[in-house]
């Protein structure tokens, strides 16, 4: 059994009598400063110990989303009409989408961009079969020619007033004329427009009355626009309702699609002002046309991991454009790649790694707009992206977890000067390798140790430097004895 002097005799920690010992007015001043030096270097080692510990590596991109990369976006073109407006995606494998609609939706704006209604439902690419008749033989003028004066007094005077807006030089335009003819002669002979007064096809050359096409939100050629009487309600500041036009054009698709617009009216609506809403039918060859000219889409789509694009422009496979009149001028709310991050997830982004975030959605708040005018005609808007994907994964126990991972880009946009319709292009290109940012953390081991060197090594300085100083005084003090005697 081991006996209390044995065990003592261990003790690494002797202790002196108190009364051997003397206390000086510098060891006390010393003891204070090396204690609030303890204080002040335990803060900062502790500090130290709670800070995120990362480093930085690039290595071969080992994505777990696979060859896919998601797009997200938002953005508002305040001159382009959600009727045409297309998102399109093609890459260098030879991929190429034309008018993405299941994860884009469209919204109408105003130039201020300004929400104007509900969702835009335009459909697939306004596409016809048949453009016009076959045959060749003569036609004559049964469609009224409008102006800017003449327009507003007979969409007010008949029930339906259906309007053929095209242009001279369009390729389209020229196609639909004869049938446009045929068809209002048609109609004009089954209901008089003065005896009868439900319906009445009319035409406007936008060349010549461009202010009323842009009244229109006319962007396209041919545009056949149904205005309905009766619908010059307040809340719409006095303008009419109508659709937009998508079916056959030739004469006998036109004048079915006139006489199932004129069934469902009474024959003295004319006199009565009235419409018939009860009667109103789901028809795909007719859809409600834009209420302004601006148009927010937003949305997603799924590229594959190359370099490729993706544009938005007006297209249609009936209409044709006139480039000076198409402006792409756009307002980016956002453009990010890869899965989107949450507010909180930002928030871990920016605590552990201080300098990323910044480029995960780098064109947000960006405008690239350009005024209608001969300098600005023909733009098309480029941007250039390059993306890099960044993973921050954390070691603990010798194991690596992923704690998030993120798309972040360089954007470099330009104008420049086409011959073709004006797209908004966004060029992207993945890199090959990502960055990986490895956080740290800093054992626990490793903190006890550091807060016992900087105590014990104060301590022990401490005590070096009272040494000296309590030796130095007592020498001076021998000295100044020894001159007196």
């Amino acid at each position: 059994m081991i006996t209390a002097n044995k065990l003592k005799s261990v003790d690494f920690y002797r202790k002196i009598p108190r009364d051997l010992t003397e206390a000086s007015i510098s060891g006390a001043g010393l003891s204070i400063v090396a204690a609030l030096s303890m204080m002040f270097l335990f803060g900062m080692e502790l500090n130290n110990y709670l800070t995120v510990s990362t480093f930085t590596s690039v290595v071969v991109d080992k994505s777990s989303d696979g060859e896919f990369l998601r797009i997200d976006f938002n953005i508002s073109f305040p001159a382009l009409s959600c009727e045409f407006a297309s998102v399109d995606v093609s890459d260098i494998l030879g991929t190429n989408r034309l008018n993405i609609t299941k994860t884009v939706r469209k919204f109408s704006i105003d130039r201020n961009l300004v929400s104007t209604g509900s969702e835009f439902h335009s459909g697939p690419i306004p596409k016809v079969n048949r453009h016009g008749d076959e045959n060749d033989e003569e036609y004559s003028d049964g469609s009224v020619s409008l102006n800017a004066n003449s327009f507003d007094s007979h969409s007010h005077q008949y029930s339906i007033l259906v309007v053929n807006f095209y242009a001279p030089w369009c390729y389209w335009s020229n196609r639909l004329k004869p049938s446009w003819e045929r068809a209002a002669k048609i109609i004009k002979e089954r209901y008089d427009p003065d005896m009868d007064g439900r319906i009445l096809l009319g035409k406007v050359d936008c060349t010549e009355e461009g202010e009323l096409c842009r009244r229109h939100h006319i962007q396209g050629y041919p545009s056949i626009r149904i205005f309905r009487k009766g619908t010059d309600i307040k809340e719409n500041h006095g303008h009419h309702d109508h659709e937009s036009y998508y079916g056959e054009r030739d004469t006998e698709s036109l004048v079915a699609a006139m006489e199932a617009l004129v069934a469902p009216v009474p024959k003295e609506s004319h006199k009565l002002a009235l419409e018939d809403q009860s009667n109103k039918t789901v028809d795909s060859a007719k859809r409600p046309a834009p209420l302004t000219s601006g148009c927010r889409i937003e949305g997603f789509v799924r590229v594959k991991k190359v370099p490729g694009n993706l544009v938005i422009s007006a297209r249609s496979g009936a209409h044709s454009f006139d480039p000076s009149q198409i402006n792409v001028s756009h307002f980016v709310s956002q453009f990010s790649f890869g899965k989107k991050l949450s507010p909180r997830m930002l928030s871990e982004v920016k605590r552990l790694t201080p300098y990323l975030g910044s480029s995960h959605d780098r064109l947000a708040g960006q405008s690239y707009i350009t005024h209608h005018a001969d300098a600005n005609a023909n733009v098309t808007i480029e941007h250039y992206l390059q993306i890099v994907k960044t993973e921050i994964v954390s070691r603990r126990s010798s194991k690596e977890y992923k704690l998030l991972e993120e798309y972040e880009y360089t954007a470099h946009s330009s104008l420049v000067h086409s011959l073709s319709v004006p797209v908004a292009k966004f060029h992207f290109e993945p890199s090959p390798m990502q960055v990986l940012v490895t956080e740290v953390p800093k054992s626990f081991s490793h903190f006890i140790t550091n807060v016992c060197a900087i105590i014990g090594g104060i301590f022990t300085v401490a005590g070096i430097v009272d040494s000296i100083l309590h030796n130095t005084l007592r020498l001076m003090k021998k000295v100044e004895l020894g001159k007196n005697l």
